[in-house]
């Protein structure tokens, strides 16, 4: 059954806690076990719009809020912090024991450290758009650039190197690492799923819905990838040859989705609920 929510939930993330934390657009930070009811924590200012969330390496729980300029840490217990970020969406830990964002206006990457100190790297580009980012196999971090149609790698020390995309407006969004040692990532304007390895050849697989819209991809349990339509309104899985299913999603909207303590995909619907779907 869905968690039904009071809401607009966003992201998704399961805890270390055993629990799936989400964000709310509404400026709150929720918190629930499958079959209770959920937990909600308020922001202050409520202004912000959380959206993207991620288990950082100590622990806690990491949220960006990109229309409050913010990035946002909360504790399994409910204790918030917030660190000033322009524009920040989104948001990973790294392999180096800090927290790295993307910034979506100022063509820069983030990282927040175990001091709470904030270095930002500047990209060799001009309003790309850095959208997602994720821990690669290589121990480095990859990122999308949404407006810049490419897929950018950026070493711990700094070193940035960028991957143009075969598809003009394709406008890449989600990204994850992969269960096959390559960065998988989902391209909102073309209707594709893409894979680049860290060599950084790239391979595209068209939807059958080429106008889906999809936008979060996530690694399942089961060794393929598991992605979210957000104008489809289906959740897609993808195996690591190629071949590509849809579920439908009861609501609307469907953003940020992730493996939950039950082994289930769980899917943020901005229309109101966490709904799982069994992985088989």
């Amino acid at each position: 059954m869905p968690v039904l929510i009071d809401g607009s939930p966003y992201g998704v993330v399961t805890g270390p806690d055993g629990a799936l934390w989400f964000t709310l657009l509404d400026g709150r930070i929720g918190r629930v076990v499958p079959g209770a009811e959920p937990t909600l924590f308020p922001l202050d200012p409520a202004d912000g719009q959380p959206t993207v969330i991620t288990v950082g390496p100590d622990g806690a729980l990491w949220f960006t809020e990109y229309a409050g300029g913010r990035v946002g840490r909360i504790t399994v217990d409910g204790t918030l912090t917030a660190y000033e970020v322009a524009a920040p969406y989104g948001i990973a830990a790294g392999p180096d024991g800090a927290v790295w964002f993307t910034q979506l206006q100022g063509d820069r990457i983030g990282r927040i450290d175990a001091t709470g100190a904030i270095e930002t790297f500047d990209l060799p580009t001009e309003n790309a758009m850095p959208s997602a980012i994720t821990a690669g196999p290589d121990g480095a971090l990859w990122f999308t650039l949404n407006q810049g149609d490419a897929i950018g790698r950026l070493t711990v020390a700094g070193e940035i190197t960028l991957h143009p995309l075969p598809t003009k407006g394709s406008a890449p969004v989600g990204i994850c690492a992969g269960p096959d040692g390559a960065l998988w990532f989902v391209e909102i304007g073309a209707g594709q799923i893409g894979r680049i390895d860290v060599t950084g050849t790239v391979t595209e697989y068209p939807l059958p819905d080429r106008a889906a819209r999809p936008h979060a991809v996530v690694a399942g349990p089961d060794g393929a990838l598991w992605f979210t339509e957000w104008a489809g309104c289906r959740l897609g899985r993808i195996t690591t040859s190629g071949t590509i299913t849809g579920y439908p999603l009861a609501g609307a909207e469907p953003h940020g989705l992730a493996v939950g303590p039950d082994g289930r995909i769980w899917v943020a619907m901005e229309s109101g609920a966490l709904q799982p779907v069994p992985v088989d």
